[in-house]
């Protein structure tokens, strides 16, 4: 007999972290804390219940627990269970909650031996909340992560990433051994919360995410003269704020144009920075994000095109650097339309959509893993925020559509490998 998923388990789950490791202004598991330490422990607790279900931490510290099953080949059902400061009581930990409760299922519908080797992932770091720099788990396993960069990392407290891992059991130079994790991964899958509005403003409480937007990030700096602000003509100023000025309206009209992408500019600096001087040096931190390769490089192109006019009207110098870069991600065609048709199980709408944000399950496909993700409504489109919330209803029905996600996914792995064995059979 089948056993029942329990949907509310998972809510009272999340609730119970929440009780454990939040305060008054919002979760607190950032990775590599006493706190995420504490939720890791209290994550092992629930897992270990389940009676022949292997854990351990992998080189770059995550935390794997593997059901065997008749095959070697093996579905991936991932998260994370840190936080940014101050952070909601779903991000991140939603997905690998439901990672549990998918694995108790399993676990008790085919008596702790499926078809296939079903894993839970808890990645560490993907916030990167601490160093600033996110996906440290699952870009070391995807082999994709810069070690020069990562070595450099510093909190603001001065202490090196390289040191703080330490204290965890991982040791730096050895974090991409964690690659041999993904040997027999046939499928990833992942449940997050949207944190945007766009199922909200659909009234859709689920989405099927087509992959992850490429993202530019440049550091733009007009550089002109300062000049004393009371005594400098307006018609002989070299004004470097204002060339960079300029850029704010033009990078929406090039999103506009993109058919789906976003442009920000996320910082403004300025020197001398005095409200008796013309700008000599204006700096902007720009991101521009679309799920298009071809798309996200016109945009990079028309806003350097734009930079380079706003700089001679002005009479101002001007300078890129490239801060970082991502290709656009695509997820797998067959997992795509298995979300869709699990989402209507539970009687929604299907909608596919991209994430403008990164997720583990980027670096995930990245490594060649097919992949793909699920969303669910985030209420005010609010993420990263102590008001950040969704509808029970709505978690219980993704949780519902995860698992029925789950085991098409099981199915088609199985199916594969019977596949492979026929054919080499002959």
């Amino acid at each position: 007999m089948k056993s029942i998923l329990d949907p509310k388990r998972t809510v009272a789950d999340l609730k119970e972290l929440r009780t454990l490791t939040a305060d008054e202004n919002g979760a607190q598991r950032v990775a590599f804390t006493e706190t995420w330490a504490k939720a890791r422990a209290w994550l092992r607790k629930k897992v270990e219940r389940l009676r022949g279900v292997e854990i351990h931490n992998d080189e770059a510290g995550n935390f794997w627990a593997t059901l065997r099953g008749d095959s070697d080949q093996t579905l991936l059902i991932g998260g994370h269970i840190d936080s940014v400061p101050n952070g909601g009581w779903l991000d991140g930990c939603l997905d690998t909650l439901a990672g549990v409760e998918i694995l108790r299922r399993i676990h008790a519908e085919y008596n702790g031996n499926p078809p296939v080797t079903v894993r839970l992932v808890d990645w560490a770091d993907e916030e990167g909340a601490r160093f600033g720099k996110s996906l440290f788990g699952s870009s070391s396993c995807s082999g994709k992560i810069d070690m020069n960069e990562a070595r450099n990392l510093k909190d603001k407290n001065g202490i090196h990433l390289v040191d703080a891992v330490k204290e965890y059991g991982i040791d730096f130079e050895k974090v991409k051994d964690s690659g041999k994790e993904l040997k027999h991964a046939a499928a990833y899958i992942e449940l997050h919360i949207e944190q945007g509005p766009v199922l909200l403003d659909r009234d859709l409480p689920l989405g099927t995410v087509v992959g992850t937007f490429g993202v530019e990030r440049h550091a733009i700096t007009f550089r002109g003269q300062a000049a004393h602000s009371g005594s400098t003509p307006m018609s002989r100023r070299h004004d470097a704020f204002l060339a960079a000025a300029k850029m704010s309206p033009e990078i929406y009209r090039i999103a506009e144009r993109s058919g789906g992408g976003v442009c920000t500019i996320g910082s403004c600096t300025t020197k001398p920075g005095i409200v008796t001087s013309v700008v000599e040096e204006c700096r902007i931190a720009l991101d521009q994000r679309h799920l298009d390769a071809g798309a996200l490089a016109r945009m990079l192109s028309e806003a350097k095109n734009a930079s380079e006019k706003f700089a001679a009207e002005g009479d101002v110098d001007l300078a890129w650097e490239r801060i970082w870069q991502i290709e656009p991600i695509l997820f797998n065609n067959q997992l795509i339309d298995f979300c869709d048709e699990a989402i209507s199980v539970t009687g929604a709408k299907p909608h596919r959509m991209p994430s403008g944000p990164l997720h583990d399950a980027a670096e995930v496909a990245r490594a060649g893993v097919p992949t793909v993700m699920m969303f669910v409504q985030s209420l005010c489109g609010i993420s990263h925020n102590k008001i950040e919330d969704t509808k029970e209803e709505h978690l219980e029905m993704a949780m519902t559509a995860f698992d029925k996600l789950a085991d098409k996914a099981i199915r088609w792995i199985a199916r594969q490998g019977r596949l492979t064995s026929l054919a080499r059979g002959r």
